[in-house]
């Protein structure tokens, strides 16, 4: 009985360790855009830009003025 339990967990352990080895490496990347900047990060950093503006535009309280 002891040797049919040590057999089945040495399976079990062995299983789990090739369920391990083919676990895919994670790439995921996140972006958002916010009211004054929009932004990604990914695995390999991040990345902030502002929004663009017409010539004579400008973002004030989250509003485009022009003037």
């Amino acid at each position: 009985m002891f040797h049919r339990i040590i057999t089945a967990a040495a399976a079990v352990v062995a299983l789990l360790g090739v369920f391990v080895s083919f676990v895919p490496k994670a790439e995921a990347i996140v972006c958002a855009r916010g009211v004054y900047r929009a932004g990604c990060a990914g695995p390999n950093g991040a990345v902030v830009a502002h929004r663009a503006v017409a010539p004579g535009c400008a973002w004030v309280n989250g509003r485009r003025v022009c003037r």
